[in-house]
């Protein structure tokens, strides 16, 4: 791929990224204070209109996809590095592998929704920490399964098992030898990793469990507007709705472009 298609994939991702930073400094009014009447429809005052308090649409909106964004690359990059190490373990130690398969079977099972809200109804002091626990228990073995079909044919390899007869630990075979050859693979999880994490907080967010976010944070905007919202002022729903797509969908079309041959 040259470079220009190249920053043309991952173009999207780097302006929604920059907009979600950017975006508590470029908000015209404060997040909590009501400027005009609930639900209004978009004026001069409020380029978006108001919520059902009456505050801005546009400033709430541009403040509420940090702890979003931020939450959801933590869970990303934890379960895909976990699982690229497990899965990778697996495929040179096939006893690991075994106990893995068995682990994502049985997890797999278990609903995501269900388990957040047994853990943050259960322990609701968790908050984040919850959400981060909840990804890894469910999101690792699954991941990891993918990782050692990937990882199987380089187990075999003449260099690795050079690797092993010059006597390097497992560490080594994996760090050096193993995921330095599997971008793709790394990539392309990391990816459908954040989309699912994405997911997962909004859904946290949208039930209302105690997840340490922002009010403001788009999965909430959404939530607290949803049904007369949509009718007299769709935009307090589309804009957050709209955010989380543009999010979810940036960064999977970034990543992508690391997947492509010639990359």
């Amino acid at each position: 791929m040259s470079t220009g298609r190249f920053f043309a994939r991952i173009a999207p991702a780097l302006v929604v990224v920059v907009a979600v930073i950017a975006g508590p400094w470029l908000a015209p009014h404060p997040v909590d204070r009501p400027v005009t009447f609930p639900f209004a429809a978009p004026s001069g005052e409020a380029l978006l209109g108001g919520d059902q308090l009456g505050r801005d649409v546009l400033s709430r909106f541009l403040h509420g996809g940090w702890d979003l964004l931020l939450l959801a690359l933590v869970m990303a990059v934890l379960v895909t590095a976990l699982a690229a190490y497990l899965g990778c373990a697996a495929a040179l130690r096939p006893r690991l592998g075994t106990w893995i398969e068995r682990s994502a079977d049985l997890l797999i099972l278990l609903p995501p929704v269900l388990a957040t809200l047994i853990l943050m109804l259960t322990w609701p002091q968790l908050g984040a920490y919850g959400l981060i626990a909840i990804a890894l228990v469910l999101g690792t073995p699954y991941s990891a399964r993918v990782f050692a079909a990937a990882a199987a044919p380089l187990a075999t390899s003449g260099f690795v098992e050079v690797a092993v007869a010059n006597g390097e630990r497992l560490p080594s075979l994996i760090l050096r030898e193993t995921l330095p050859n599997l971008r793709s693979t790394v990539a392309t999880q990391f990816g459908l990793r954040f989309v699912e994490s994405i997911c997962l907080v909004g859904t946290a967010a949208f039930l209302q469990l105690p997840t340490t976010l922002s009010e403001s944070n788009w999965a909430t905007m959404v939530r607290d507007c949803v049904g007369p919202g949509m009718q007299l002022n769709p935009w307090s729903v589309l804009a957050p709705s709209l955010g989380i797509i543009a999010l979810a969908f940036g960064v999977q079309r970034a990543v992508g472009a690391w997947t492509v041959p010639g990359r």
